[in-house]
């Protein structure tokens, strides 16, 4: 079936607006390959930090660091008063050892950009040298949102809480975050409207018994078996007490006990994830799972103790935003490099948080490396994946729009 053209196609506003993001692809290739060599992690980025001020020193923009994370806010304003429109892109890098044996792979021992925030923060910075050289077609102001401690950090609640909202004259309107993937056709825009990423708890439970001789049992209270039960009837949880129309994880990822082989230990300790894309689904399973545990470990002569982080919301697109981002990139890339998607990730991300406080969205950006399947590259978080750059001119150009749009 052939897709009708965007309502938007043939938009003056969208005019050369890739061929621009071309023009720059050196700029984005060359910021990408240095913030790719030394990557930082979490909340402190200070190397990051500077190459973005530098990348955007010669624009036209008032700019803006953190006092407690290490962000950089940059503000365009148009040439005529208007609404404010944000992007993002995230900063920080994760603990990996790179083998993508790339000539610019790391050169941090442990630490790689292994989920592409090194790709986003090169796509936004060309986004704003682009819409900067188009000042005088902007009613209104671009903030360009570059984030540190997005893996885990809470990087933009950080951010929120710094007054990211309140840095132009106006109030935001709209918001528009990419992400990339290798595991999407490059270049090829993926959206949805409604929950696109899950929520995110980790949580900790420890089974207290009492120790002994491992050749007498009897004289103990053996938390391992408690443990070890515990991890199936969690499984029994999530299918018994949540909808099957209610995607929900359940992961129980690590479990410690013990020293040696003759030593029954006094605490056995489990820890895991839960990922679920409705709040009435996560406060279920959050009430649950240490209930559940307490009545196993009950049985077994022994007590729990149960504690859980704050975790991120379910990252939640506006549908009216998410048909208009469909509608702009296929305007601007063209109908066969827009995709709908059919479902949405258990992964999580901060991003949420700032689309509790605006309208907006969270689009994925695929980047399989040439001669490459889809299905066969390395994914991202990987200490392999690479990310075919040729898609990052997409990237550029799909936040250009995006601006140009609202502040139209």
């Amino acid at each position: 079936m052939t897709t009708a053209p965007s309502p938007l196609a043939g938009d003056p506003r969208f005019s050369g607006l890739l061929e621009a993001a071309h023009a720059v692809q050196p700029k984005t290739v060359a910021l990408r390959r240095q913030l790719h060599q030394h990557p930082e992690q979490g909340l402190a980025v200070p190397r990051t930090q500077a190459a973005v001020l530098k990348a955007l020193e010669d624009l036209d923009l008032r700019l803006h660091t953190g006092s407690k994370v290490g962000s950089v806010i940059g503000v365009l304003d148009g040439a005529r008063p208007g609404p404010t429109v944000l992007l993002r892109g995230d900063m920080d890098a994760l603990p990996l050892q790179e083998d993508t044996k790339l000539s610019f792979a790391s050169r941090v021992d442990g630490s790689m950009h292994a989920c592409g925030h090194d790709t986003h923060v090169a796509m936004l910075a060309s986004a704003a040298r682009i819409l900067a050289a188009r000042r005088d077609r902007l009613a209104g102001s671009v903030v360009f949102m570059f984030q540190p401690g997005e893996e885990g950090h809470y990087g933009a609640k950080f951010m929120l809480d710094e007054g990211l909202l309140d840095v132009a004259d106006r109030p935001v309107e709209r918001a528009l975050a990419l992400h990339i993937t290798a595991k999407e056709t490059s270049g090829v825009l993926r959206t949805r409207s409604g929950p696109i990423m899950a929520s995110a708890n980790s949580f900790t439970i420890t089974v207290t018994g009492r120790g002994g001789h491992a050749s007498t049992p009897s004289d103990a209270i053996d938390p391992v078996p408690a443990a070890a039960a515990m991890v199936g009837a969690l499984q029994t949880v999530v299918t018994r007490r949540i909808s099957v129309f209610e995607p929900t994880v359940l992961t129980i990822s690590r479990i410690t006990a013990g020293t040696t082989s003759n030593i029954i230990p006094e605490t056995a300790e489990l820890e895991g994830t839960l990922r679920t894309l409705s709040e009435s689904s996560r406060a279920t399973m959050l009430a649950e799972i240490p209930k559940v545990c307490a009545q196993i470990a009950a049985a077994h002569g022994c007590t729990t103790t149960f504690t859980v982080d704050a975790g991120y919301p379910v990252t939640i697109n506006d549908d009216d935003v998410a048909t208009r981002v469909t509608d702009i990139g296929r305007a601007v890339l063209g109908n066969d490099h827009v995709t709908a998607m059919s479902h949405p990730l258990m992964g999580a991300e901060d991003w949420s948080y700032v689309l509790q406080e605006v309208p907006g969205v969270m689009a994925f950006l695929g980047a399989c490396p040439p001669g490459v399947d889809p299905a066969d590259a390395a994914p991202n978080h990987s200490n392999r994946v690479q990310f075919d750059e040729a898609a990052l001119p997409h990237g550029v150009s799909t936040y250009a729009a995006f601006a140009l749009d609202v502040l139209r």
